[in-house]
This record gives C-alpha cells, structure tokens and sequence, in this order.
C-alpha cells in the first residue's frame, strides 16, 4: 500500500486544515480557559463539524457516517492538533461510534449511530481508574445488576448523554476475561459526576457509580477486551495523527519565529547549532508522520493492529514532547509566557501523551506483540 493519500483523502486534508484554521483558531481555547466555559466547547463550532461530516467519520454510511474510516479520522485529527480545536470528537467519534458499531446490537446501532452522526448524541467512554492506563485492571464490579466503582480520566464526561462502562462481571482485577461493557445514561440515579479542568483546558470527568442500574449491555458479557482491545487500537492511532499536527505546528511556529528574531544583528536561524536541531526536528516529525499513516491503513484493512497501533502511539508521544520542549526553548525566556500560544500546545500534548496509554505502556507493549 502506497504511503500517501488518495485525491479524495487529500481533498478531506485540505478541506478540515481549512475549515479549522477559519472557524477554530488557537484564539478559540485561550477564550474558553479564560471565561471558564461550562461546557469546555464551541457548540456552534461542534454543529458545524457536524455538518462537515466530521462526525460520522468512523460510521458505515448505512447508519448516516460518511464511512471515511480511520485514515480520514486520523487526517481530521491531524488538522485539530494544528489549532487545538476542543471538541467531543475523540471520545464520541471515535471510542463511542467505533464500540457501538463493533459491539452493538442491530437496534443499539440503529439508535445510536445515527444520533452520533448528526451530533444529536454525545457517548464517551469511562475506561480508567487510576492515574495509569489499564483496562485489565478494572475493579469495577456488576453485583446485583448494578455498578459500583469510580471511573477516572473520562473524557467529555461532563456532558455526555451516554456513558459506555467497562466494569468486572467476574475474575479478578488483572484477568482478561470477565470484563463487560454497559451503557448507562447522564443523570441516572447513583451517578455523580464532578468535571475535571486538567491543564490543556480540555473536559475531563470523575465518574463516581453507586448503585447505578446496569440495563443495556454492549456486546458479550465477560468478552468486552475482545471487542475494546481493537477499537482502543484505532483511537490511539488517532491520538497519533493529533499528536502529529502539534508537532508539525510547533515546527511551523518556530521556524518563522527563528528566521525573524535577530540576535548579534543576523536571524537566530543562522545559527549552526539551532538549524541541527531543527533538522533533527523536522526528521523525527517526518518519521513520525509514515508511522501513524501506516498504521491508520492498517487499521482500515483489519487484522491484528497492536504493533501499528504502539509504535504510533508510541513514536507520537515522543515526538510531540520533542518538538514541545523544542518549541519552547527556541522562543528563549518569552517562549514560557502567556503571550504565546506554545504553552497551548505543549500541555495538550502532555494530556494526550497519556491518552490510552504513555509512552511507556505502549513501548512496553511494542517489545511484547515483537517477541520480546
């Protein structure tokens, strides 16, 4: 498979780049940290996504999606790290859409897809209970047809209208099997649901469940992983591609930047020691960019993905922290301040560095899925 995209591929990248830098520029979340916004997003800015047919990406097109699959989620999600557009996409979009879609009952789907589709419906996904990725290690329990536990790290929780649970229906915390999913809705009694302001201005959630009624299962009960592991392995390559658009912004931002500011009376860009390091910069962002297009193919091809899945993920992570720190340093003391929009960028790109799973979690599993 060719490592570029198709016309219709490259029409949807220049089509989302545009979009983005028109309708959600960087200006957009600064104006939400600083007014403390309730909701953590444009609504107008997400029903306009909406309309693109953003939102469907993921959706077979016999549920109203666009069917652009995962190479087109990841090209969208590229474009959104460009500007640090904030908005239910990875956790509706993809998570929510991809589990349904997999797991889901034919009347699950029917209900459901659509909605998402549209915007009408927002799903995300209550996976971890602690700082650390680790869907294995769910304690969630089902006793008596209701969930007990706390869900950390949810992303849009706050307003989602359905929440997708993953909570033990038996074994023990580390066993593979006896994991289920369930789909409970906002506002059922016994959920309580505090928002999380984290430090990329994004909404996260902590999710307490007491005694919520555990009605509409999604998929087998004890099978969930078998369904979960592949659709986490699709958004964490997407993760990737937003991964890539910081790091490939920051370099874009910095490069203009050196070639102006001026020291000793000559550009800092001619600096030997500053041009290296962007040299190294770009490169790592290049190999970056073939990582997470092949795995994003991949993806679209089926087949066992985990590989693809954590060396993008992986690669992604370290990347953006690369070009990050990079960024900062190369705008000196000013690139630290408020002023700029690089601290934007480097604390998106720590919270999604964490994402379903570090860098750690995922060259752990690299070594693992090749023999080590």
């Amino acid at each position: 498979m060719a490592m570029v995209l198709n016309e219709e591929q490259q029409l949807l990248k220049e089509s989302a780049e545009g979009f983005f830098a028109e309708k959600a520029p960087i200006s957009q979340i600064r104006s939400l940290r600083d007014n403390k916004d309730e909701v953590g997003y444009a609504g107008h800015l997400w029903l306009a996504m909406c309309n693109m047919g953003f939102a469907g990406l993921m959706i077979d097109e016999e549920y109203d999606g666009t069917g652009f699959g995962c190479v087109g989620a990841g090209i969208v999600a590229e474009a959104m790290g460009k500007t640090l557009v904030a908005a239910p996409f990875h956790s509706s979009c993809i998570m929510g859409a991809a589990l349904i879609q997999a797991a889901g009952s034919a009347e699950q789907k029917k209900e459901h897809l659509p909605a998402i589709a549209f915007g009408e419906t927002i799903v995300t996904l209550a996976l971890d209970e602690t700082s650390r990725h680790n869907p294995e290690a769910t304690a969630m329990k089902v006793e008596g047809g209701k969930l007990h536990g706390l869900k950390t790290f949810v992303p849009d929780g706050h307003v989602a209208d359905k929440i997708i649970v993953l909570a033990r229906t038996s074994g023990q915390p580390g066993d593979r099997d006896g994991l289920s999913l369930y789909m409970v809705d906002r506002g059922v009694p016994g959920l309580i649901v505090d928002r999380v302001v984290s430090m990329d201005s994004a909404n996260w959630s902590k999710m307490t469940f007491e005694g919520v009624e555990a009605t509409e299962l999604l998929g087998e009960e004890g099978k969930a992983m078998d369904v979960l592991e592949p659709v986490l392995d699709r958004a964490r390559i997407i993760v990737a591609a937003e991964l890539l658009g910081i790091a490939q912004q920051t370099f874009e931002i910095t490069m203009e930047y050196i070639k102006e500011r001026k020291q000793f009376g000559v550009p800092i860009g001619s600096f030997q020691g500053l041009q290296h390091r962007a040299a190294e910069w770009f490169g790592e962002v290049e190999v970056t960019r073939s990582a997470v297009l092949k795995a994003l193919q991949v993806a679209d091809t089926g087949g066992d993905i985990r590989w693809f899945a954590s060396l993008a993920k992986a690669k992604a992570s370290k990347t953006a922290e690369l070009a990050t720190n990079e960024a900062i340093q190369m705008h000196g003391g000013m690139g630290v301040t408020d002023e700029f929009d690089l601290g934007f960028f480097i604390k998106r790109a720590r919270v999604l560095q964490h994402l379903y799973g570090d860098f750690n979690y995922h060259a752990d599993r690299f070594a693992t899925c090749s023999g080590y």
